[in-house]
């Protein structure tokens, strides 16, 4: 009865964070077309959260990474999951508060892995997968956004060469509709499963599941509506840094940065990788 007391209060910590993460990641999708007026905030927002939902059903490569692949299944416990996920958590609030656009990814994987730390020692850690996974890849990723952005707008402007400023400005702004709905699909493939991982670990700590299970139907559900509410609420003052504290973006630039950033995400999320959708979008 204990366990199943706290396993409850671990899988709702964790929904609470994934809502946390919704809307502290809103800004990742619908910013740049919030920021070249392409949609209104609440419909950009709306968009986002649709399509956050419909992204986390597609696949569950980075959920079974960050199960099985960060620590070892068989000295994670309870205590520590909640640990975790409690500073995670503080983690999404403050940066959210200051607006600040960190990464809830790795505030999860830091949580997870300094609670496992402090348990177990340095042997619970699976260091080759955690330099693997989340460290080379967390390094790699805004640079590469950033290569495949560039590329976008050089082709862009490649196609749009012979078409008016006005013409061209208004065909981007409706292709933003389009883009930021990739953005949020694959928001939702990647930021969304972290959560799934989390809860799938804790129901193997607690014996409910055996080590290396899949993760539950009911844990998809819940995260990706835990998700979608998050990211509904929206993250204004993140959105207001993203859309305009550090570049001022043409609608030309925001669906190139938009198409890079999804390209990038989607093709993480199906190699099983738990990138920052943060980073990514800041790159």
């Amino acid at each position: 009865m204990h366990n199943t007391l706290l396993l409850a209060i671990v899988v709702a910590v964790a929904l609470a964070f994934d809502f946390t993460n919704g809307f502290h990641d809103t800004a990742n999708a619908v910013a740049p077309t919030i920021a070249t007026g392409a949609l209104k905030p609440r419909m950009a927002v709306a968009l986002g959260s649709v399509f956050n939902l419909v992204g986390a059903f597609l696949s569950l490569k980075v959920a079974a990474t960050i199960a099985s692949a960060l620590v070892a299944q068989n000295l994670v416990t309870l205590p520590v999951i909640f640990a975790g996920l409690i500073g995670a958590t503080a983690w999404n609030v403050t940066t959210w508060y200051f607006a600040i656009p960190s990464s809830s990814s790795h505030a999860l994987i830091g949580g997870v892995i300094g609670a496992m730390l402090v348990l177990a020692g340095g042997h619970a850690v699976l260091w080759s997968g955690l330099i693997s996974k989340v460290i080379v890849p967390a390094g790699l990723a805004p640079l590469v956004a950033m290569i495949a952005a560039a590329v976008a707008i050089l082709s862009a402007k490649r196609l749009t060469a012979k078409v008016d400023r006005d013409t061209s400005s208004m065909g981007y702004r409706f292709g933003q509709i389009g883009s930021s709905s990739l953005l949020s699909i694959a928001h939702g493939t990647n930021d969304a499963q972290k959560t799934m991982g989390v809860v799938t670990l804790a129901l193997i700590a607690n014996g409910t599941l055996a080590s290396n299970s899949s993760t539950p139907a009911w844990v998809v559900v819940s995260c990706a509506f835990a998700i979608a509410m998050g990211t509904f609420f929206g993250g204004w003052r993140i959105i207001r840094t993203m859309g305009h504290g550090f570049t001022h973006l043409t609608p030309q630039q925001g669906f190139a940065a938009q198409i890079a950033s999804s390209a990038v995400i989607l093709t993480s999320s199906h190699m099983g990788l738990p990138l920052s959708t943060t980073h990514v979008g800041t790159g």
